[in-house]
């Protein structure tokens, strides 16, 4: 991810999604739940109204090595006084001062029975057609209908408007778009191995890194 950040309005966390499980809640209900590796993350960059233009505080996650590490990063990381670090997220509204250096764990941010909002990139699928893509039903089976049961259909009239209108929804590329699923419950949080239970199901595959903010 280099030196790309993006920004958060909340305060929150980076992590790795893990894959999905399964817990039993109190009164005997099987809840489908996610394992997210959270944090530890680490302070790279404090931005002052004074200086940035904006006040935020930068995170780290996931250390990487010197030699995949070009001189800005190194530079960037030497200033913090931090390893350099593979993925990099700003966060505004921070609930409490921050200092260079400081590690970032999961108990220290978020606690059972609150409420998160995961932001991922969804799987790519490649290219897909209208029904897969858009959920369209198809055509009727009957009739003689043969080859365009899963066809779009028409496009547009000959008359008017004679050509394809603008975001008219077609077969192309779907998945891997930046998706934020809101509103998931932390189930568990397990300090030791940096682990945070959510209910539901968060967007990515296995392995990829994820977003959580309150």
């Amino acid at each position: 991810m280099g030196l790309r950040v993006n920004l958060i309005e909340m305060p929150g966390l980076i992590g790795k999604k893990i894959g999905m499980t399964s817990v039993f809640s109190a009164d005997g209900k099987n809840l489908p739940c996610t394992v997210i590796e959270t944090g530890p993350c680490v302070v790279t960059q404090i931005k002052t109204l004074e200086k940035d233009g904006y006040e935020a505080v930068q995170f780290g996650f996931l250390e990487k090595s010197e030699k995949h590490t070009n001189k800005a990063e190194a530079g960037h990381f030497k200033a913090a006084g931090v390893a350099p670090q593979r993925h990099l997220v700003e966060f505004k509204g921070a609930e409490r001062e921050f200092k260079l250096g400081e590690v970032i764990t999961v108990d220290n941010m978020f606690e059972e029975n609150i409420y998160v909002d995961v932001v991922g990139t969804s799987k790519g699928k490649g290219f897909q057609g209208v029904v897969k893509r858009h959920g369209f039903g198809g055509s009727e089976r009957t009739h003689g209908q043969q080859s365009q049961l899963r066809s779009a259909g028409s496009l547009g009239a000959s008359s008017w408007p004679s050509r394809v209108m603008k975001g008219k929804k077609m077969a192309g590329r779907t998945g891997g778009e930046r998706v934020t699923i809101q509103n998931l419950l932390v189930l568990k949080v397990i300090p030791e191995q940096n682990l945070l239970v959510v209910k539901g199901s968060v967007p990515g595959a296995k392995g990829s890194t994820v977003i959580i903010y309150k």
